[in-house]
């Protein structure tokens, strides 16, 4: 259906990365000119939405654009922050071995 309004609710949840991003790239081709509201924990999901609402205990706790949230350095920049940290990780990897990569460059 040709709605005007999409609501998808953690659409790439299940999907590797390789996968979540050819999906996110068919989406935005399939839905531009539409009103979409997504549910997502990913944040990479919601990175070129126009409007952001971070919810917390079933409250709102931040709203704004991506880069107004960033510069908020509130729940939504922590939730950005940690994602990105945890892209590098590998399986059997120690957090000390983690927190070396970081600090050094190497990821």
């Amino acid at each position: 259906k040709d709605a005007p309004i999409v609501l998808l609710d953690e659409a790439t949840a299940s999907l590797d990365v390789e996968n979540e991003t050819k999906v996110q790239e068919a989406l935005s081709r399939l839905l531009a000119g539409k009103t979409v509201l997504v549910i997502a924990h990913r944040m990479r999901t919601v990175e070129a939405a126009d409007k952001i609402v971070v919810l917390a205990g079933g409250r709102v706790a931040e709203q704004g654009s991506p880069s107004e949230l960033m510069a908020k350095r509130g729940l939504f920049r922590r939730m950005v922050e940690l994602q990105r940290q945890s892209a590098g990780w590998k399986l059997g990897e120690s957090g000390a071995a983690r927190k070396q990569a970081r600090t050094s460059g190497i990821e």
